[in-house]
């Protein structure tokens, strides 16, 4: 159950990390990614429609400039010529030509025309002498006003055109001047207009009319083209640009622009999918970039959120290693002081055993003993007595020196003394696991001023880790002890045994606090630690080597003080 419990608890805390590094880290990006584009949009629109205002009005000045240019030929033709000189067929052509050289073939024909519709004088390739206009549109228009410009029209000869006009008055008459311009030269100003892929211009007159020939089949409905009079009359003549679906349903982009005084209307159409089409691809690259970032993201929550939650699983499983090892800790500092106590008080009894043992053989060397047939054994079992009374009183001796001595006064001190007092103590749990413990020591190692206590801890430490190791198996422990030939003026300390060696992968956290391989319960995680610890403190240094089934060795350097 509490087992369950835990896994539960860093599931959910791992599902929270996730989100929270998620949303933290999207929603900046987002705002980002929301913010730059909505500006690339709007700068875009505005860029485009900019463009495309542009266009139209450079388009519609050169398109009114051909017009009025045109008619300021006719105009100059027939305010510097007297209706006598002008009606003249010969005269006309003549005229005719030198528009023609100086302009192209702009000019189709010439003509006079009277006050009642009937052509006068004509010159051009379409034989139109005596030519009956009365009934003809642009006629009627033209007559009411001193100059015109007729929409494009069929025309007698059925093919499109239109009519540019003069009115003038002379011999007590009124009449007309007028010149046929060529439509295709016309048209071509504005076909040749294009915009993106799908964006080309035309021209429309006030009935929805082409005065020009679309790029692309397009058929202007009703709505459409008065939409545009209307929203353009609205704009006091200025460039409209509105977006507008066809009857297809396919959204188009216009720019708008009146002509001729108001009468036509000179269109650019554009699809706004072609119009818009570099925003779109920034739209699908931004798209991408955040689905990548979106995607590193998720994978990097996933990732840290995992790495961070070990961690606090290896941290709290630590801490109740530690709460455990602190309780071990304790147990074992009251198993000392138990064991302290119960040293002490076998002290008293042994002490007075041998003493009792020694007043016991005072007493047989009197005469009234000294015959007995008995005496010799009663001497061998005193003497026994003595021998182990006195072992036991050492055995104890050693127990509360090593229970007592924990502060850490420095005193000079001979480094193989306490070698040999921690073997002597270690001898028969060394017995018992079946491991043989040789010194080697160099007898004439100089006096070092340490902490003993804390020397013995650390000697200890290292054999009842060696037989820990071979508990199972026994074998043999070499303490070694002489001056460093590698590191001047230290003793060095080697510790070995033959057990089964420490795997590679522990060796680098051999000496971190709370690092054990021990069962709990079994081991604090904390001696070798606390060796470290104790050495680097004196100045000195420790370290370890070992191989897999070839066993163990711990180095120990000390200064040497002068």
């Amino acid at each position: 159950m509490i087992k369950d419990k835990h896994k539960k608890y860093y599931q959910s805390l791992t599902r929270n990390m996730i989100l929270s590094a998620i949303i933290v880290s999207f929603t900046p990006m987002l705002l980002v990614i929301c913010i730059l584009l909505h500006q690339f949009r709007v700068s875009y629109h505005e860029k485009t429609y900019a463009h495309l205002s542009e266009l139209v009005q450079k388009h519609k000045q050169n398109i009114d400039a051909f017009l009025n240019e045109k008619l300021a030929n006719i105009r100059f033709l027939a305010i510097n010529n007297s209706f006598e000189t002008i009606n003249n067929n010969d005269f006309l052509q003549e005229k005719l030509f030198n528009l023609r050289r100086d302009y192209g073939n702009l000019f189709v024909d010439l003509g006079v025309v009277d006050e009642n519709g009937i052509q006068l004088a004509y010159a051009g390739p379409y034989g139109l002498e005596k030519a009956d206009y009365a009934d003809a549109g642009w006629f009627k228009k033209a007559r009411q006003v001193d100059s015109f410009i007729s929409d494009v029209f069929l025309g007698l000869r059925g093919y499109p055109h239109f009519i540019v006009a003069v009115k003038q008055n002379g011999s007590g008459r009124g009449y007309l001047i007028r010149a046929t311009i060529d439509f295709m030269a016309f048209n071509s100003l504005v076909q040749n207009l294009r915009v993106g892929k799908t964006g080309y211009a035309f021209i429309l007159n006030r009935e929805g009319k082409f005065q020009t020939n679309p790029a692309m089949d397009y058929q202007p409905n009703h709505s459409g083209y008065e939409f545009f009079w209307t929203a353009v009359e609205k704009t006091k003549n200025k460039i409209l640009i509105t977006r507008w679906k066809d009857d297809a349903g396919i959204e188009n982009l216009y720019a708008v622009g009146s002509l001729k005084s108001g009468q036509w209307l000179l269109i650019v159409k554009q699809e706004a999918a072609d119009a818009f089409s570099d925003l779109k691809r920034m739209l699908n690259i931004a798209v991408l970039i955040f689905m990548i970032g979106g995607v590193a993201i998720i994978f990097m929550a996933f990732y840290t959120s995992k790495r961070m939650v070990k961690r606090i699983r290896r941290a709290d499983k630590d801490k109740e290693n530690m709460n455990q090892q602190i309780i071990e800790t304790g147990k074992m500092a009251s198993i000392g002081e138990l064991a302290a106590g119960i040293a002490h008080e076998i002290n008293n009894p042994v002490a007075i055993m041998v003493e009792e043992a020694g007043w016991i053989g005072d007493l047989l060397e009197e005469e009234e003993f000294g015959q007995s047939n008995n005496l010799e054994e009663f001497n061998r079992a005193l003497v026994q007595i003595n021998t182990q009374g006195k072992r036991c009183k050492e055995i104890t001796h050693k127990l509360l020196s090593f229970a007592r001595k924990t502060d850490s006064t420095l005193k000079d001190v001979q480094l193989n003394d306490i070698v040999n007092e921690i073997v002597s103590l270690s001898a028969q749990m060394a017995k018992y696991n079946k491991v043989i413990i040789e010194t080697r020591l160099q007898k004439t190692l100089p006096y070092i001023t340490i902490s003993p206590s804390e020397m013995q801890q650390v000697i200890l430490n290292l054999i009842n880790n060696a037989l820990d190791s071979m508990e199972k198996t026994g074998g043999t422990i070499r303490i070694s002890t002489k001056i460093s030939e590698v590191e001047e003026e230290h003793i060095v300390v080697i510790v070995e045994d033959d057990g089964p060696g420490i795997p590679e992968a522990n060796l680098l956290r051999i000496f971190d606090p709370f690092f054990t391989t021990k069962p709990v319960g079994k081991g604090t995680g904390l001696g070798l630690s606390i060796c470290y610890g104790i050495i680097n403190k004196m100045g000195g240094k420790i370290d370890v080597q070992s191989v897999i089934g070839e066993g163990t060795r711990f180095r120990i350097w000390i200064p040497i003080q002068k």
